[in-house]
């Protein structure tokens, strides 16, 4: 049973960093993908990132072309998921959720329904 727990969330000012973690354990197969959604109050659950067991990274269409201020990595040593976020805007105010799925149908999905496991959620706001 795969246990995903997220940290990092806070208060910051626009033009601030922060780093999303995701502690993750339970694995059972050594063929998996994980991803950053986030979600607003009203609003469907939006994919960020995803990142494979082997390390290809994907970036959601709708922030392509943002990419350098969303940077997903995995530290398989210590199981643990991040997102880097960079030059924050008050519009990346949002609960943003780890997720993971094992042997996916997919890779890189961001379809949320493609994904098994969950976090409780971390919230971003961010201040102008």
């Amino acid at each position: 049973h795969v246990q995903l727990v997220e940290s990092g969330g806070g208060s910051v000012q626009a033009g601030g960093s922060l780093r999303l973690s995701c502690a993750a354990s339970g694995f059972t197969s050594s063929v998996y993908c994980m991803a950053w959604f986030r979600q607003t109050p009203g609003k469907e659950r939006e994919g960020v990132a995803a990142i494979d067991f082997d390390g290809t990274t994907t970036y959601s269409n709708s922030l392509r072309s943002e990419k350098g201020r969303f940077t997903i990595s995995l530290d398989n040593a210590n199981g643990t998921l991040y997102l880097d976020v960079h030059s924050l805007k008050p519009e990346d105010t949002a609960m943003y959720y780890c997720a993971a799925e094992e042997r996916p149908r997919v890779a890189g999905t961001f379809v949320p329904d493609e994904y098994k496991y969950w976090g409780q959620g971390t919230q971003v706001t961010v201040s102008s």
